[in-house]
Order: C-alpha cells, then structure tokens, then sequence
C-alpha cells in the first residue's frame, strides 16, 4: 500500500478566468508534467475527485450563497464576481470536484487506507469566506474537508495550516467562532485581503510576517509559534492549505521561500501528527502562480508527505 494518496480531475481543467489570469489550467499541467518527470507517479495512489454534496458544503457555507453561485454560472463567456475572480460555465463543475478531492481525502485518510493526501485541484479555496467568493476562491476546499472530518468522522479536533503568502481570510471566517479547529498561518503583511494581523480568538495563530521574508524566518514562526500552539491543541488530524506563492520566484508575493523550506514545514506537520498518535494529513493546493516553481514545491511537498 502507498501512504500518500494524490488526488485531482479533469474538470479542475475546464475553469478559466480569463487568457492572462494567473490563476489559470496551466497550474495543474505544470504540476503533473514535474510529478512524472520526478517519476513520483509509481509512488502514490491516484483518485479521480468526486463532487461534493450540497450537504457537505453547506458544513461550511450557507444555504443562500451556493444558491447565489448557481446563478451566477454564465452559459458562456466570463462573469466577474469581482476584478480578481470569475466563472466561466465550466467553474462550478471544478469548484466541486476541488471540493469533493478534499472530502475523498479525509475519508481515505480517516478509513486508514493511506496516511496522508495531496489534491491537485483548482480553484483555490482559502479565500472563499461563508458568503462571498474573493482572490480567485469560490468554495473554501479545506474549510468543508476540516467540518467533514469534524461531523461526518466525529473528530474533536483539528488543525489548518495555510503558508500561501496571502492570510487564509475565508477559512477564518468560516472558523472564527469554532474551537474545535485551530487555524495556524503564516502570510506576508500588509497584502491582499489585507487581513490576518489581528487573532479574533486564541484557536488562532495567525502570524504576519513583511515584505522580503526568507525561509530562515518563516522556520522561526513555525517552531516558535505554530508547534507550540498545534501541540496544547492536540489535532487529530491535520489539514493544510498549501500555497507555494511565497516562493521566491513567484512574483505574485515578495517572500523568500525555496523548496526546501516546504520540505521542512511538511516534515515538521508529519513528526507533529505522528506526535498527536495518528500521522492523519490532508492538503489541498491554494496559490502558486511561477509554474516551473510551483511544480517544483509540490513535487517537494508530496516526496515529503510520501517519505521519498
């Protein structure tokens, strides 16, 4: 049996916001054409994401703001739900296989099939606060794979790590008022949402860093701040959002952060859940927009996660 399980579909191919977005299928493609070239693929058990439920979204979102995506799905063409984001008729069908990746993952992971799980999905989620889409992000794909695992699989508690540059805006929307899940981020500020600077509960650990932050730094919050805190939390399972735009080539963020800085966060999340007694990871790709760096990173995350 392999331990990580990688998990995507076709139709997260299909959504386009525009010919120069940066947010765009060439993502996935530079990802998958960097998995194979590193020969990763004889390693890892691959899925085809199933949709997410009404019900499994609703965990996260209410019922008025689906209702309101549903229709604004245009028959052809883009609509802008604001100047970063946008459908085209295809984006609903992506956004709920990206969900669905996640709600898979945990059950594949809670069901000991595997140890952990990547999902290469698009769109992004970590945006997508209750009743809004914002920053290319419709659906919160972590958001509904966390409560999953909360009320589907009767966990106590969990944790979400997000290292994309920018603050995980809608997943602390979604889990301002909910002890049960601790959200820890690292994000460089000021930046888009221009949130985050400010923990709204102490199941919170959100920590800006500036402009210019290099892995060193990035290093000394997650041992600092973060593993203390994930520990006294005592996770059960633990999901991540992971962005690679704070990588040094991506000029969508100004940090520093090379391949080997998401190999060592990722270890050090691996040794914590091995530590909470149960090695439980699900992570779901957010932002990365330099694609020869993104497919890098992830190729770098997923070796970790698979102990390659």
């Amino acid at each position: 049996m392999t331990s990580t399980a990688f998990i995507t579909h076709r139709d997260c191919w299909l959504h386009e916001m525009g010919s120069f977005h940066p947010e765009c299928p060439d993502r996935l493609a530079a990802i998958n054409d960097r998995l194979i070239a590193a020969g990763l693929d004889l390693y890892l058990s691959f899925y085809d994401a199933p949709d997410v439920t009404r019900e499994q979204m609703e965990r996260a979102h209410p019922a008025e703001y689906l209702d309101s995506l549903l229709e604004q799905v245009p028959e052809h063409g883009i609509r802008h739900l604001d100047p970063d984001t946008a459908m085209n008729p295809h984006t609903l069908r992506a956004a709920l296989r990206a969900a669905g990746a996640g709600i898979l993952a945990t059950d594949l992971v809670m069901r000991g099939e595997i140890e952990n799980a990547f999902c290469a999905v698009r769109p992004p989620g970590h945006h997508a606060e209750r009743s809004r889409a914002m920053g290319f992000c419709f659906l919160n794909n972590v958001a509904i794979a966390a409560r999953h695992a909360l009320e589907a699989h009767g966990l106590e508690r969990v944790a979400v790590i997000d290292f994309d540059v920018h603050h995980g805006n809608g997943t602390e929307d979604v889990f301002r008022d909910d002890p049960r899940v601790m959200m820890a981020s690292v994000f460089q500020h000021p930046f888009y949402p221009y949130s985050g600077a400010d923990n709204p509960a102490p199941h919170m650990v959100n920590v800006p860093v500036p402009a210019g932050t290099r892995g060193d730094a990035f290093r000394q919050v997650v041992s600092d701040q973060w593993l203390p805190a994930l520990r006294r939390h005592q996770p059960q399972m633990l999901f991540i959002s992971a962005g690679f735009d704070a990588h040094y080539e991506d000029d969508m963020g100004s940090c520093g952060l090379v391949e080997s800085d998401y190999v060592w966060v990722t270890d050090q999340l691996k040794r914590l859940a091995r530590e909470c007694g149960h090695g439980r990871i699900v992570s779901i790709l957010e932002g990365g927009y330099a694609l020869s760096a993104l497919g890098r990173s992830v190729v770098a995350h997923v070796k970790a996660l698979a102990d390659l």
